[in-house]
């Protein structure tokens, strides 16, 4: 007889903080969400962060959820609540600010 050597893990529950969110709203023909889009290649280089551009014409789901009523609309989010918002082109030095909150 082979002795067994499979051992059990118990399950360890470690807090990690979640990373922050940011997302941009936008739609073809919107002369704010093309403005809006190098200043987002900027800051997320700068602050080495991910800013996610999603159409929201082709991603109505979207609309509802967050009360979209502009374009483009910038969410932040961390730990799965919004904690900043922007409507309209927001400009490098306030995006970043915000962003840098929430790091």
């Amino acid at each position: 007889m082979i002795p067994s050597t499979t051992s059990f893990l118990l399950p360890v529950c470690i807090s990690v903080p979640m990373a922050v969110s940011v997302t941009c709203f936008s739609q073809p023909g919107c002369m704010g969400c093309m403005e809006q889009s190098p200043i987002n290649r900027e800051v997320a280089a700068a602050l080495n962060v991910s800013i996610e551009e999603v159409d929201a014409v082709k991603n109505p789901r979207y609309i509802q959820q967050y009360t979209l009523r502009v374009t483009p609309t910038i969410i932040i989010e961390k730990d799965g609540s919004v904690k900043e918002r922007f409507e309209g082109v927001v400009h490098r030095e306030q995006l970043e600010g915000a962003i840098r909150k929430y790091l």
